[in-house]
């Protein structure tokens, strides 16, 4: 076979589930070795759909929607998609294998142990993700045409750190895209009501700077170890994200500098024309404070952290001897090991909330 001839390789991917990383109402993530010819291995994350989930075709269509989605989307900052199939009624996407902890066990460690973030540290992480969104946004398809990517979900379980100390974003199961998704703008809220923007709240269009409020909550809750709007009732929590008065950062932490408090105040702008235009104006103001008249964090300044204060031994359930070869007993619903699986869990499509659900009236049949 000359290969100049090659027109299609017809292939058979072979995936061995190695261990249960999350498991959410929908969907699971595993570590899994893909194997390959003479012997090549590589350790990927292989996230499905659960049997039951997969004769829903709306769940189906968000599924397949994020793999092609983000099948173009190669940046340092986003957790990688390699590939969209199917396996008997299950469908599953191969994506990038990603060896850290995300953002919200980065938080609640930080909480739970009493200490605050270096202020320093909580912007880099912000100022990358600022870098991931401003390449997703700007993100133009093979004609050209800008895709108008918007993520929806931005929220720390959806912000990974790397080993590396290497910050992605991941998890663009409910974002919009004007060629490849539908608009369901108006009807339905997507994405965890307790980081949506006021106009997703308000069941609005949502553009880019959507994202940014978004991330605004995500940095106060990063610097401070508070959330402006959660409540336990999500309602209520719907309501304060349209009209609670937000706080400055540095009411809660004073150390906080006046630059750094600026930043997160413009990102929570209700009014989207004075909020932070693009996630470049933001990564800019944000790496202009932490470089502009020293030497600030980098990768390597994360990586020590993360080595030192939460990857210094083996994470829970994982043993370092583990033979990729080899699988082992994943675990069962109802074990301890199943309560750290909730906490690590990726919420696959967020939260639904119809709007006749939000106004109490019967939805539409």
């Amino acid at each position: 076979m000359n290969p100049k001839n090659i027109k299609t390789i017809n292939e058979t991917k072979r995936y061995e589930m190695v261990r249960l990383l999350a498991e959410g109402g929908m969907g699971q993530v595993y570590e899994a070795t893909q194997f390959g010819a003479e012997g090549f291995e590589k350790t990927v994350a292989v996230k499905t759909i659960l049997e039951s989930y997969s004769t829903n075709p709306e769940f189906v269509r968000l599924f397949i929607g994020e793999a092609k989605l983000v099948a173009d989307l190669v940046h340092e900052n986003i957790v990688q998609v390699y590939h969209l199939d199917k396996f008997g009624p299950i469908y599953y996407i191969a994506m990038e294998y990603v060896d850290g902890i995300n953002l919200e066990q980065f938080v609640q460690t930080h909480i739970a142990r009493g200490t605050e973030l270096p202020v320093e540290l909580g912007a880099f992480i912000i100022s990358r993700v600022c870098r991931g969104l401003e390449y997703a946004h700007n993100k133009r398809g093979r004609d050209g045409v800008n895709l108008g990517i918007v993520h929806r979900d931005v929220s720390p379980k959806n912000v990974m750190l790397t080993s590396e100390g290497v910050v992605k974003l991941t998890d663009f199961g409910i974002a919009k895209a004007r060629q490849l998704m539908e608009q369901e703008e108006g009807e339905v809220l997507m994405g965890k009501v307790e980081y949506m923007s006021p106009e997703q709240a308000q069941y609005l269009e949502t553009d880019s700077r959507s994202d940014l409020f978004s991330l605004g909550i995500v940095m106060f809750e990063l610097l401070t170890g508070h959330h402006i709007f959660e409540t336990d009732d999500l309602y209520e929590t719907l309501n304060n994200v349209k009209r609670k008065h937000i706080p400055r950062p540095r009411e809660f932490r004073p150390d906080i500098p006046e630059d750094l408090d600026k930043i997160v105040m413009k990102a929570l702008e209700r009014d989207v024309k004075r909020r932070f235009q693009s996630a470049g104006e933001m990564g800019h103001d944000l790496e202009y404070y932490m470089y502009h008249d020293r030497y600030g964090p980098t990768n390597v300044t994360l990586s020590n952290y993360l080595k030192k204060h939460f990857l210094g031994k083996p994470a829970e359930g994982h043993d370092p001897s583990h033979a990729t070869s080899e699988t082992e007993t994943l675990p069962k619903k109802g074990t301890d090991t199943a309560k750290l699986l909730a906490h690590r869990a990726d919420t696959l499509f967020g939260e639904e909330l119809s709007k006749s659900q939000v106004e109490g009236r019967p939805p539409k049949k």
